[in-house]
Protein backbone atom coordinates (compact mmCIF):
# COMPACT_ATOMS: atom_id res chain seq x y z
CA UNK A 1 0.00 0.00 0.00
CA UNK A 2 1.04 3.49 -0.99
CA UNK A 3 2.13 5.55 1.98
CA UNK A 4 0.59 8.91 1.94
CA UNK A 5 2.28 12.07 3.14
CA UNK A 6 0.41 14.27 5.73
CA UNK A 7 0.88 17.88 4.29
CA UNK A 8 2.52 20.13 6.59
CA UNK A 9 0.91 23.14 8.44
CA UNK A 10 1.88 26.40 8.60
CA UNK A 11 2.99 26.40 12.12
CA UNK A 12 5.13 23.38 11.55
CA UNK A 13 6.91 25.08 8.89
CA UNK A 14 7.64 28.10 11.64
CA UNK A 15 8.56 26.18 14.58
CA UNK A 16 10.78 23.72 12.40
CA UNK A 17 14.28 24.51 14.32
CA UNK A 18 17.57 23.99 13.07
CA UNK A 19 19.83 20.73 14.00
CA UNK A 20 23.33 19.55 13.73
CA UNK A 21 22.56 18.19 10.38
CA UNK A 22 20.64 19.18 7.50
CA UNK A 23 17.10 16.97 7.31
CA UNK A 24 13.53 18.07 5.50
CA UNK A 25 10.07 18.24 6.07
CA UNK A 26 8.02 16.69 3.37
CA UNK A 27 4.49 17.95 2.30
CA UNK A 28 3.81 15.49 -0.34
CA UNK A 29 3.71 15.86 -4.01
CA UNK A 30 7.07 16.04 -4.09
CA UNK A 31 7.15 19.12 -2.29
CA UNK A 32 9.34 19.30 0.79
CA UNK A 33 11.55 21.68 2.79
CA UNK A 34 14.73 21.57 3.56
CA UNK A 35 15.99 23.42 6.80
CA UNK A 36 20.13 23.65 7.36
CA UNK A 37 22.00 23.93 10.67
CA UNK A 38 22.32 27.80 10.28
CA UNK A 39 18.58 28.01 10.09
CA UNK A 40 17.97 28.90 6.35
CA UNK A 41 14.58 27.10 5.17
CA UNK A 42 14.21 26.37 1.56
CA UNK A 43 11.31 25.08 -0.61
CA UNK A 44 12.64 22.25 -3.03
CA UNK A 45 10.72 20.33 -5.68
CA UNK A 46 11.43 16.84 -6.21
CA UNK A 47 10.95 15.37 -9.67
CA UNK A 48 11.89 12.66 -12.72
CA UNK A 49 13.30 14.52 -15.55
CA UNK A 50 11.09 14.14 -18.83
CA UNK A 51 12.16 11.52 -21.04
CA UNK A 52 15.94 10.88 -19.09
CA UNK A 53 13.56 10.19 -16.16
CA UNK A 54 16.57 11.28 -14.17
CA UNK A 55 15.68 12.59 -11.09
CA UNK A 56 16.20 16.49 -10.19
CA UNK A 57 15.42 18.82 -7.83
CA UNK A 58 14.16 22.58 -8.20
CA UNK A 59 14.47 25.21 -5.36
CA UNK A 60 10.83 27.43 -5.66
CA UNK A 61 12.51 29.89 -2.82
CA UNK A 62 13.47 30.50 0.97
CA UNK A 63 10.76 30.82 3.48
CA UNK A 64 9.14 32.97 4.89
CA UNK A 65 9.25 34.94 1.39
CA UNK A 66 8.31 31.85 -0.22
CA UNK A 67 5.21 31.09 2.29
CA UNK A 68 3.55 27.41 2.14
CA UNK A 69 0.49 28.92 0.09
CA UNK A 70 2.96 29.78 -2.70
CA UNK A 71 5.25 26.53 -2.78
CA UNK A 72 2.49 24.79 -3.41
CA UNK A 73 1.34 26.84 -5.76
CA UNK A 74 4.78 26.64 -7.54
CA UNK A 75 4.21 22.86 -7.11
CA UNK A 76 1.04 22.87 -9.13
CA UNK A 77 2.64 24.80 -11.61
CA UNK A 78 5.68 22.28 -12.42
CA UNK A 79 3.50 19.49 -12.61
CA UNK A 80 1.44 21.43 -15.30
CA UNK A 81 4.43 21.75 -16.92
CA UNK A 82 5.67 17.86 -16.22
CA UNK A 83 2.32 16.98 -18.14
CA UNK A 84 3.22 18.43 -21.04
CA UNK A 85 7.17 17.09 -20.87
CA UNK A 86 8.45 20.34 -20.21
CA UNK A 87 11.38 20.25 -17.47
CA UNK A 88 10.53 22.95 -14.84
CA UNK A 89 14.02 23.49 -13.83
CA UNK A 90 14.58 24.56 -17.71
CA UNK A 91 11.96 26.40 -18.09
CA UNK A 92 12.84 28.90 -15.21
CA UNK A 93 16.69 29.21 -16.39
CA UNK A 94 15.40 30.24 -19.70
CA UNK A 95 12.77 32.65 -18.45
CA UNK A 96 15.20 33.90 -16.43
CA UNK A 97 17.74 34.59 -19.28
CA UNK A 98 15.29 35.80 -21.51
CA UNK A 99 14.07 38.54 -18.84
CA UNK A 100 17.73 39.28 -18.68
CA UNK A 101 18.26 39.69 -22.46
CA UNK A 102 15.18 42.00 -22.36
CA UNK A 103 16.72 44.21 -19.62
CA UNK A 104 19.89 44.50 -21.15
CA UNK A 105 18.19 45.54 -24.60
CA UNK A 106 17.55 48.72 -23.50
CA UNK A 107 16.40 51.15 -26.07
CA UNK A 108 19.45 52.92 -26.15
CA UNK A 109 21.53 50.02 -26.85
CA UNK A 110 19.35 48.64 -29.69
CA UNK A 111 20.12 51.88 -30.80
CA UNK A 112 23.18 51.54 -31.10
CA UNK A 113 23.21 48.28 -33.11
CA UNK A 114 20.67 49.77 -35.73
CA UNK A 115 22.73 53.09 -35.89
CA UNK A 116 26.28 50.74 -36.94
CA UNK A 117 23.80 49.81 -39.71
CA UNK A 118 22.15 52.82 -40.48
CA UNK A 119 25.24 55.36 -40.26
CA UNK A 120 26.71 53.13 -43.26
CA UNK A 121 23.64 54.16 -45.26
CA UNK A 122 24.13 57.91 -45.26
CA UNK A 123 26.03 60.47 -44.92
CA UNK A 124 29.10 61.30 -42.24
CA UNK A 125 26.83 64.93 -41.42
CA UNK A 126 23.99 63.37 -41.43
CA UNK A 127 24.65 60.13 -39.73
CA UNK A 128 26.28 62.84 -36.83
CA UNK A 129 22.32 64.72 -36.82
CA UNK A 130 20.66 61.13 -36.25
CA UNK A 131 22.51 60.78 -33.53
CA UNK A 132 23.05 63.73 -32.11
CA UNK A 133 19.11 64.55 -32.19
CA UNK A 134 18.74 60.67 -30.40
CA UNK A 135 21.46 61.63 -27.77
CA UNK A 136 19.79 65.15 -26.70
CA UNK A 137 16.03 64.26 -26.69
CA UNK A 138 15.07 60.46 -26.40
CA UNK A 139 18.14 59.02 -24.22
CA UNK A 140 18.22 61.01 -20.96
CA UNK A 141 14.89 59.59 -20.34
CA UNK A 142 13.99 56.62 -22.48
CA UNK A 143 17.79 55.13 -23.00
CA UNK A 144 17.93 52.94 -20.31
CA UNK A 145 14.58 51.48 -20.60
CA UNK A 146 14.35 48.16 -22.09
CA UNK A 147 12.92 48.30 -25.87
CA UNK A 148 10.35 45.94 -24.95
CA UNK A 149 8.94 47.56 -22.40
CA UNK A 150 8.60 51.28 -24.39
CA UNK A 151 4.69 52.01 -25.22
CA UNK A 152 3.96 54.71 -27.80
CA UNK A 153 2.28 56.88 -24.75
CA UNK A 154 5.92 57.11 -22.66
CA UNK A 155 7.62 58.61 -26.23
CA UNK A 156 4.85 60.77 -27.43
CA UNK A 157 5.07 62.06 -23.63
CA UNK A 158 8.77 62.35 -24.16
CA UNK A 159 8.77 64.22 -27.41
CA UNK A 160 5.63 66.68 -26.50
CA UNK A 161 7.50 69.51 -25.27
CA UNK A 162 9.60 69.68 -28.67
CA UNK A 163 6.60 69.73 -30.26
CA UNK A 164 5.16 72.38 -27.92
CA UNK A 165 8.32 74.71 -29.03
CA UNK A 166 7.31 74.61 -32.31
CA UNK A 167 10.21 72.60 -33.71
CA UNK A 168 7.78 69.90 -35.78
CA UNK A 169 10.56 69.18 -37.91
CA UNK A 170 12.39 67.99 -35.32
CA UNK A 171 9.60 65.76 -33.88
CA UNK A 172 9.13 64.61 -37.60
CA UNK A 173 12.79 63.15 -37.33
CA UNK A 174 12.82 61.82 -33.96
CA UNK A 175 9.39 59.74 -34.86
CA UNK A 176 10.82 58.58 -38.46
CA UNK A 177 14.13 57.48 -36.61
CA UNK A 178 12.70 55.76 -33.32
CA UNK A 179 9.80 53.99 -36.00
CA UNK A 180 13.56 52.40 -37.90
CA UNK A 181 14.96 51.77 -34.14
CA UNK A 182 12.17 49.70 -33.00
CA UNK A 183 11.38 48.28 -36.74
CA UNK A 184 15.44 46.67 -36.33
CA UNK A 185 14.03 45.45 -33.15
CA UNK A 186 11.59 43.54 -34.49
CA UNK A 187 13.76 42.62 -37.40
CA UNK A 188 16.28 41.19 -35.21
CA UNK A 189 14.04 38.66 -32.52
CA UNK A 190 13.98 41.66 -29.88
CA UNK A 191 10.57 42.17 -29.82
CA UNK A 192 7.69 40.68 -31.25
CA UNK A 193 5.74 43.98 -33.03
CA UNK A 194 6.52 47.98 -33.38
CA UNK A 195 4.80 50.06 -30.95
CA UNK A 196 5.89 53.07 -32.56
CA UNK A 197 4.82 52.65 -35.63
CA UNK A 198 1.88 55.44 -35.84
CA UNK A 199 3.56 57.88 -33.46
CA UNK A 200 3.97 60.63 -36.14
CA UNK A 201 0.20 61.00 -35.97
CA UNK A 202 0.07 62.42 -32.20
CA UNK A 203 1.83 65.49 -33.76
CA UNK A 204 1.16 67.95 -36.29
CA UNK A 205 2.94 67.92 -39.26
CA UNK A 206 5.79 70.44 -40.68
CA UNK A 207 4.54 73.09 -42.99
CA UNK A 208 6.86 72.40 -45.96
CA UNK A 209 9.43 75.71 -46.47
CA UNK A 210 10.94 75.56 -49.70
CA UNK A 211 14.81 76.49 -49.35
CA UNK A 212 14.86 80.46 -49.68
CA UNK A 213 16.20 81.03 -53.34
CA UNK A 214 16.00 83.36 -56.65
CA UNK A 215 14.32 83.86 -59.55
CA UNK A 216 16.31 82.84 -62.81
CA UNK A 217 16.47 86.75 -63.37
CA UNK A 218 18.16 87.63 -60.33
CA UNK A 219 21.46 85.44 -60.99
CA UNK A 220 23.22 88.71 -62.30
CA UNK A 221 22.34 90.33 -59.04
CA UNK A 222 23.85 87.44 -57.51
CA UNK A 223 27.07 87.26 -58.90
CA UNK A 224 27.18 91.25 -58.33
CA UNK A 225 27.25 90.48 -54.82
CA UNK A 226 29.79 88.11 -54.96
CA UNK A 227 32.16 89.31 -56.81
CA UNK A 228 32.07 92.66 -54.54
CA UNK A 229 31.49 90.53 -51.05
CA UNK A 230 34.27 90.95 -48.51
CA UNK A 231 35.05 87.39 -47.79
CA UNK A 232 37.80 85.14 -48.33
CA UNK A 233 38.67 83.78 -51.60
CA UNK A 234 38.16 79.86 -50.26
CA UNK A 235 34.28 81.22 -49.29
CA UNK A 236 34.15 82.63 -52.56
CA UNK A 237 35.03 79.75 -54.77
CA UNK A 238 32.98 77.57 -52.70
CA UNK A 239 29.75 79.12 -53.28
CA UNK A 240 30.91 79.45 -57.33
CA UNK A 241 31.97 75.84 -56.71
CA UNK A 242 28.73 74.83 -55.29
CA UNK A 243 26.30 77.32 -58.08
CA UNK A 244 28.42 75.69 -61.00
CA UNK A 245 28.16 71.62 -59.71
CA UNK A 246 24.57 72.17 -58.45
CA UNK A 247 26.04 69.53 -55.78
CA UNK A 248 24.49 69.95 -52.14
CA UNK A 249 26.39 72.19 -49.61
CA UNK A 250 27.51 68.86 -47.58
CA UNK A 251 29.09 67.93 -50.52
CA UNK A 252 30.71 70.95 -51.65
CA UNK A 253 32.53 71.69 -48.44
CA UNK A 254 33.56 68.32 -48.51
CA UNK A 255 35.39 67.99 -51.66
CA UNK A 256 38.72 66.46 -52.22
CA UNK A 257 41.50 66.88 -54.30
CA UNK A 258 41.66 62.89 -54.93
CA UNK A 259 38.01 63.26 -56.00
CA UNK A 260 39.04 65.11 -58.71
CA UNK A 261 39.80 63.39 -62.48
CA UNK A 262 41.30 65.85 -64.42
CA UNK A 263 42.05 63.41 -67.24
CA UNK A 264 38.14 62.90 -67.79
CA UNK A 265 37.24 66.04 -66.30
CA UNK A 266 34.97 65.05 -63.49
CA UNK A 267 34.73 65.09 -60.34
CA UNK A 268 33.85 61.96 -59.07
CA UNK A 269 31.71 61.89 -54.80
CA UNK A 270 31.66 58.25 -53.26
CA UNK A 271 28.64 57.30 -52.28
CA UNK A 272 29.91 57.53 -48.56
CA UNK A 273 29.50 61.87 -48.98
CA UNK A 274 26.13 61.24 -51.02
CA UNK A 275 22.81 61.94 -49.57
CA UNK A 276 21.03 58.42 -50.91
CA UNK A 277 24.36 56.95 -50.75
CA UNK A 278 24.93 56.25 -54.37
CA UNK A 279 27.96 57.70 -56.07
CA UNK A 280 27.88 61.01 -58.26
CA UNK A 281 29.84 62.58 -61.15
CA UNK A 282 29.60 65.84 -61.80
CA UNK A 283 31.30 67.06 -65.61
CA UNK A 284 33.80 69.81 -64.83
CA UNK A 285 33.74 72.56 -67.01
CA UNK A 286 36.47 75.75 -68.32
CA UNK A 287 34.78 77.51 -65.19
CA UNK A 288 34.76 74.87 -62.31
CA UNK A 289 38.76 73.94 -63.77
CA UNK A 290 39.57 77.27 -63.98
CA UNK A 291 38.15 77.45 -59.93
CA UNK A 292 40.45 74.31 -59.42
CA UNK A 293 43.28 76.59 -60.51
CA UNK A 294 42.77 79.57 -58.36
CA UNK A 295 42.41 77.10 -54.96
CA UNK A 296 45.72 75.08 -55.89
CA UNK A 297 48.08 77.10 -54.53
CA UNK A 298 45.79 77.40 -51.44
CA UNK A 299 44.83 74.28 -50.88
CA UNK A 300 46.59 71.68 -53.32
CA UNK A 301 48.86 70.01 -50.58
CA UNK A 302 45.90 69.46 -48.11
CA UNK A 303 43.11 66.76 -48.16
CA UNK A 304 40.17 69.38 -48.79
CA UNK A 305 39.65 71.65 -52.21
CA UNK A 306 38.03 74.28 -49.46
CA UNK A 307 39.85 73.98 -46.23
CA UNK A 308 39.36 75.41 -43.28
CA UNK A 309 40.88 78.81 -42.16
CA UNK A 310 41.62 77.54 -38.46
CA UNK A 311 42.45 74.05 -39.07
CA UNK A 312 43.96 73.39 -42.82
CA UNK A 313 43.40 69.65 -42.77
CA UNK A 314 39.59 69.96 -42.34
CA UNK A 315 37.39 71.24 -44.77
CA UNK A 316 35.66 74.26 -44.63
CA UNK A 317 32.43 74.30 -42.51
CA UNK A 318 28.74 73.54 -44.55
CA UNK A 319 27.21 76.40 -43.14
CA UNK A 320 30.27 79.24 -44.27
CA UNK A 321 27.77 79.71 -47.68
CA UNK A 322 24.93 80.49 -46.11
CA UNK A 323 26.64 82.70 -43.47
CA UNK A 324 28.84 84.64 -46.54
CA UNK A 325 25.26 85.08 -48.26
CA UNK A 326 23.35 86.91 -45.23
CA UNK A 327 26.52 88.71 -45.05
CA UNK A 328 26.05 89.71 -48.58
CA UNK A 329 22.13 91.16 -48.30
CA UNK A 330 20.43 87.98 -48.64
CA UNK A 331 19.28 86.69 -45.65
CA UNK A 332 15.64 84.85 -45.61
CA UNK A 333 16.31 85.64 -49.79
CA UNK A 334 18.54 82.62 -50.64
CA UNK A 335 20.68 80.23 -48.76
CA UNK A 336 23.28 77.72 -50.10
CA UNK A 337 20.86 75.00 -50.95
CA UNK A 338 18.42 77.38 -52.86
CA UNK A 339 21.59 77.71 -55.92
CA UNK A 340 20.00 73.87 -56.75
CA UNK A 341 16.85 75.44 -57.18
CA UNK A 342 18.16 78.67 -58.57
CA UNK A 343 20.09 76.14 -60.90
CA UNK A 344 17.07 73.76 -61.59
CA UNK A 345 14.57 76.59 -62.44
CA UNK A 346 16.77 77.86 -65.12
CA UNK A 347 17.38 74.44 -66.87
CA UNK A 348 13.70 73.72 -67.11
CA UNK A 349 13.13 77.15 -68.06
CA UNK A 350 15.33 76.77 -70.91
CA UNK A 351 14.07 73.39 -71.97
CA UNK A 352 16.47 70.73 -70.73
CA UNK A 353 15.39 67.02 -70.32
CA UNK A 354 14.01 67.07 -67.08
CA UNK A 355 15.41 63.69 -66.56
CA UNK A 356 18.69 65.07 -67.68
CA UNK A 357 18.14 68.12 -64.77
CA UNK A 358 17.26 65.21 -62.12
CA UNK A 359 20.28 63.28 -62.97
CA UNK A 360 22.49 66.22 -62.76
CA UNK A 361 21.35 67.28 -59.35
CA UNK A 362 21.94 63.76 -57.89
CA UNK A 363 18.42 63.11 -57.26
CA UNK A 364 17.69 59.29 -57.41
CA UNK A 365 15.63 57.46 -60.10
CA UNK A 366 13.82 54.66 -57.95
CA UNK A 367 13.65 52.88 -61.42
CA UNK A 368 17.17 51.03 -61.40
CA UNK A 369 16.74 50.33 -64.75
CA UNK A 370 16.74 53.83 -65.50
CA UNK A 371 19.27 54.85 -63.40
CA UNK A 372 21.60 52.36 -65.23
CA UNK A 373 20.69 54.26 -68.28
CA UNK A 374 21.40 57.10 -66.78
CA UNK A 375 24.80 56.40 -65.80
CA UNK A 376 25.66 54.79 -69.46
CA UNK A 377 23.92 57.81 -71.45
CA UNK A 378 23.58 60.80 -69.65
CA UNK A 379 26.90 61.64 -68.56
CA UNK A 380 27.46 63.16 -72.09
CA UNK A 381 24.07 64.75 -72.19
CA UNK A 382 25.06 66.47 -68.63
CA UNK A 383 28.02 67.67 -70.07
CA UNK A 384 26.06 69.81 -72.33
CA UNK A 385 23.88 71.01 -69.85
CA UNK A 386 26.82 71.22 -67.53
CA UNK A 387 28.51 73.51 -69.57
CA UNK A 388 25.57 75.58 -70.97
CA UNK A 389 24.39 76.54 -67.10
CA UNK A 390 28.39 77.20 -66.86
CA UNK A 391 28.53 79.61 -69.63
CA UNK A 392 25.20 81.17 -68.08
CA UNK A 393 26.78 81.77 -65.10
CA UNK A 394 29.56 83.09 -66.14
CA UNK A 395 27.45 85.43 -68.62
CA UNK A 396 25.81 86.64 -65.78
CA UNK A 397 28.79 87.62 -63.83
CA UNK A 398 29.67 90.14 -66.75
CA UNK A 399 26.14 91.35 -66.97
CA UNK A 400 25.11 89.58 -69.78
CA UNK A 401 21.83 87.56 -70.39
CA UNK A 402 21.91 84.82 -72.69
Amino acid sequence: MARITRPLTNTEVKQAKPKDKQYTLSDGGGLFLRVRPNGAKNWMFDYYQPFTKKRSVLSFGAYPSVSIADARNKRSDAKTLLAQDIDPKQHRDSNIQLQQEANGNTLQVIAEKWFAVKKSQVTPDYAEDIWRSLNLHIFPSLGKVPIEQIKATVVIETIKPIAAKGNLETVKRLCQRLNEVATFAVNTGVIHSNPLSGIKAAFAAPKKNHMPTLKPAELPKLMRALSTASITTTTRCLIHWQLHSMARPSETAGARWDEIDFDNKLWNIPASRMKKNKPHSVPLTPATLELLEIMRPISARHEFIFPSDRIPNKHINEQTANAALKRMGFSGILVAHGLRALASTTLNEQGFDPDVIEAALAHVDKNEVRRAYNRAEYLEKRRELMTWWSNHIVAASQHVLI
